[in-house]
């Protein structure tokens, strides 16, 4: 019984009885009504004047009249200068709160018939997944899932950047400092060592780049200019650059360097994946779609769209688009990001069909999107128009930014135990695990550490920078991850109890007479604007409204535990009740968190 479309028809019955007119629903407009006011809901009755032909007081008063004689459901109304606040019964409340209870899938809304691909978490290979990876995926998972809740079909996919100049300068250390070691020999993860060597060629080229600037200081040269061409001509980047032509043209000895480092990072990855939850319905490589890139600037460069230079490099022109020139193939023929994204995008469209395709990719690429909508324009594709660029801030630490060619980053799985270990001393000094076993405790320090992290992650605007603390993230007081698991753990204890007295709370045994008290009835509002927030939140690609909203929910039912008896109320229908109520809580709680990637324990 969604409360609005109640309203709405009631006040269309309303209309036809007063005026003798049909009136459309689309122009009855019902918003909730704002705190200041009294009302649940409130219509605005200006549309309905040339039908009424009265004053906007007059016409409001009239249909609420007729709306609260003729309807138990509707308690009073108050009038405002043409808006009608409609305040409903706390026995439609009730009403609401048995076709929550036995709705099977609260939350989801009906399908949309519509494809959406989301595309994240997007690694090199030449490290390991770090913090920024971390918010990256679970922005990534969550959007998907807000999604899938929405209604819309979604395909999860990953695209590995497998090959270009990065991944070369791994390959590189690699052979000139590793000696040979492997995973096995070096007992590292393989993302971890290749991500030492990626390091390890950055020290290197800082060192060569800085002997070269003095020598050409030293020979009459500007400090700055000479710095600029020592950049250049690092002998190591230049080994780098011919590594990657060879690649690029099937050299048999680079090629199997490159699939055994990349086969150690896949394996150190999907261990990363797998802690944080993440799976994917398809992976796709570059190294497998630059070559549909490359097809594309063939057929931009025979459309008059792009533009060859004399010395063999590929552009477009986007100065008369208010861009710049972009780069698509340098002048060695090898490609560059933007050339595989082209590819990849054609590929995608043709193979699914696809109503959307969402980049989940941060904010510093804002620019890159623009120019890969406009290119695919250019090269005559209008799906291009369905292309979304989910732009999300950075993760900074209270030390400042992170920079993985310097290694001073917050490594993924070194945060996935720092938060299991913070979880694990934080349950241990609360006394929060009686009658666990060894077993139980492990799974819940887990289930706690990473509710924690994604949680603190999630919860905060995708748009906005953020601050990541992780002593902060786990609390069980506050707005986060463990404050709604305890408050989830706490409604299965008292549901356990009422089970075990023999309690039937089901919907179809709930008393309709039962008056809501005022508590019960906001509760009740909050649970029946879920579906409402679920749309609402995909419509702007924020799983942050989902978070918040099990935040307020979890809040509200602690209030109302301290308040109100559950379990020693004497009648028995009351009790009946307000266990329903509890229980629809635990099930949106848990729709809601686990849009969010987050378990909820029963025990705690």
């Amino acid at each position: 019984m969604n409360p609005d479309i109640f309203i709405a028809h009631k006040a269309q019955e309303a209309v036809e009885a007063l005026y003798g007119q049909k009136v459309e629903l689309g122009m009855l407009q019902l918003s909730p009504t704002r705190k200041e006011f009294e009302g649940d809901y409130t219509l605005v009755v200006f549309p309905l004047l040339k039908i009424s032909h009265l004053a906007p007081d007059a016409t409001a008063q009239a249909i609420g009249a007729y709306i609260t004689e003729h309807n138990p459901e509707i308690q009073s109304f108050n009038v405002v200068k043409g808006f009608l606040n409609i305040c409903l019964s706390p026995l439609y409340w009730n009403a609401v709160l048995k076709d929550i209870a036995s709705a099977e899938n609260y939350g989801q809304l009906p399908s949309s018939g519509k494809t959406i691909m989301v595309e994240f978490s997007s690694p090199n290979t030449n490290k390991p997944l770090h913090l920024g990876h971390i918010r990256n995926n679970l922005l990534g998972w969550s959007v998907s899932e807000l999604l899938a809740a929405a209604g819309h079909n979604v395909i999860k996919v990953n695209l590995v950047n497998d090959r270009g100049i990065h991944i070369c300068k791994s390959m590189l250390a690699w052979l000139k400092t590793a000696n040979g070691a492997t995973p096995q020999t070096s007992g590292k993860k393989g993302d971890h060592l290749v991500g030492d060597c990626y390091v390890a060629f950055n020290d290197i080229y800082k060192k060569e780049v800085a002997e070269l600037t003095e020598k050409y200081v030293s020979e009459g040269m500007e400090a700055e200019a000479a710095k600029e061409l020592a950049e250049k001509n690092s002998p190591s980047l230049l080994e780098a650059q011919q590594m990657l032509f060879k690649w690029e043209n099937g050299d048999p000895e680079v090629r199997a360097l490159w699939e055994k480092m990349n086969s150690w990072v896949y394996e150190g990855f999907n261990k990363t994946y797998g802690d944080l939850g993440i799976s994917f319905d398809r992976i796709y490589y570059e190294s497998q779609t630059y070559l549909n890139g490359k097809a594309l600037v063939q057929k931009g460069l025979d459309m008059g769209v792009l533009e060859r230079m004399p010395d063999g490099s590929v552009w477009c022109d986007l100065t008369a688009d208010g861009l710049d020139r972009k780069l698509l193939l340098r002048k060695d023929g090898t490609s560059v990001y933007m050339t595989q994204d082209l590819g990849t995008a054609k590929q995608r469209f043709e193979e699914y069909k696809l109503d959307e395709e969402i980049y989940v990719v941060g904010n510093e690429q804002n620019y890159h999107f623009q120019v890969l909508k406009l290119i695919l324009k250019k090269l005559g594709f209008d799906w291009s128009d369905a292309i979304y660029h989910m732009s999300y801030g950075m993760v900074e630490l209270p030390e400042g930014k992170m920079k993985s060619r310097e290694g001073t980053v917050v490594d993924a799985d070194d945060l996935i135990n720092d938060m299991y270990r913070t979880a694990k001393e934080t349950s241990l000094e609360l006394g929060k695990l009686d009658g666990m076993s060894t077993e139980e405790q492990e799974q819940l320090f887990h289930m706690i550490g990473l509710g924690a992290l994604k949680y603190f992650i999630i919860k905060v605007d995708p748009k906005k920078t953020m601050l990541f603390d992780p002593k902060e993230s786990i609390d069980f007081n506050g707005n986060t991850g463990p404050f709604i698991q305890y408050t989830h753990a706490r409604i299965c204890s008292i549901l356990r109890k009422a089970a075990e007295q023999g309690v039937d709370y089901s919907a179809d045994k709930l008393s309709g007479n039962v008056e809501l008290s005022a508590k019960e009835t906001r509760i009740v509002k909050i649970l029946a604007g879920f579906p409402d927030k679920i749309a609402e939140a995909a419509q702007a690609h924020s799983p942050a409204l989902v978070a918040n909203y099990a935040y307020e929910l979890a809040k509200e039912f602690n209030q109302y535990y301290h308040e109100t008896p559950i379990l020693k109320e004497s009648d028995a229908s009351v009790m009946a009740c307000r266990l329903a109520l509890i229980d629809a809580i635990s099930r949106v709680l848990r729709k809601a968190m686990g849009i969010l990637g987050i378990q909820l324990p029963n025990k705690m």
